[in-house]
């Protein structure tokens, strides 16, 4: 089935697929795909912080307070389409060892930086409390599989935030590309990745694109979006010679063309 792919081919093991795998997942995800929702596992990012900031830092923080400024007009649905991405980043790194790149990401649900986006999320059911201890277990240096009970039931309360907030697959995709486009632009420069976190956070946006085009019955999206994935040669870290900006570019834009 649809469903059963995209756990095998994106994350085994994960409380949406062991979901999935049950009586119930499955008639939740029949309700889900007919009312164009979908159970994302959701996102997070960064914040920088600096004690006296260079020109160029400055420039960059204001930059990213603008960004901040603009997400609190978005619709719930997109801006957790934008937490979501920074989360399955930050949970990927987290699990393979990297804690200290994985920080800010999964920092974001919680910190005063990003206040803007849960706008209304309390409302529906998220729960800021499991991500205050996820943050206290990164500034303990603690493992992920030493915390992993909590970041289970983290995704679970985001997915479920998620599927409240609803949101159109096609318009939501068509959002994370351009997410996608301006992170990547960001992250790498002259054939290097100059910003660790804004690379990670273009991989994390593909991820949740690809999550919520498996409601959309397109099998040339999907694989489109897999091949965009593929870009990304040691993802979420940081490769020696990434993919050119031109390159993402054009994918991005032949996926949008799939869209119309």
């Amino acid at each position: 089935s649809q469903a059963s792919d995209l756990c095998r081919d994106l994350n085994q093991g994960s409380p949406f697929c062991e979901l999935l795998a049950s009586k119930m997942g499955r008639r939740y995800f029949e309700v889900m795909k007919k009312s164009a929702l979908l159970a994302l596992l959701l996102p997070l990012s960064l914040a920088v912080a600096c004690s006296e900031p260079t020109s160029s830092q400055s420039e960059k923080m204001a930059a990213e307070k603008m960004k901040h400024s603009e997400m609190s007009t978005l619709p719930i649905e997109k801006r957790l389409a934008f937490m979501s991405g920074h989360v399955e980043a930050g949970l990927a790194l987290y699990r393979a060892g990297n804690a200290e790149m994985a920080a800010p990401h999964l920092r974001h649900p919680v910190s005063e930086t990003h206040a803007a986006e849960r706008a209304g999320l309390a409302e529906i059911g998220f729960d800021a409390a499991l991500f205050e201890r996820v943050s206290e277990a990164l500034k303990e240096g603690k493992a992920a599989k030493e915390i992993e009970t909590d970041l289970i039931a983290a995704e679970m309360n985001l997915s479920e935030v998620v599927i409240k907030a609803g949101g159109e697959p096609k318009d939501i995709i068509a959002y994370l590309l351009d997410a996608i486009d301006e992170e990547y632009e960001a992250a790498v420069k002259d054939g290097k990745v100059v910003n660790a976190g804004e690379y990670q956070d273009a991989w994390g946006f593909t991820i949740v694109a690809i999550q919520w085009a498996a409601l959309m019955d397109s099998e040339e999206l999907m694989i489109g979006l897999y091949d965009l994935k593929s870009t990304w040669p040691e993802a979420p870290l940081p490769p020696l010679a990434p993919t050119s900006f031109a390159d993402i570019k054009k994918q991005t834009a032949k996926i949008r063309s799939l869209l119309n």
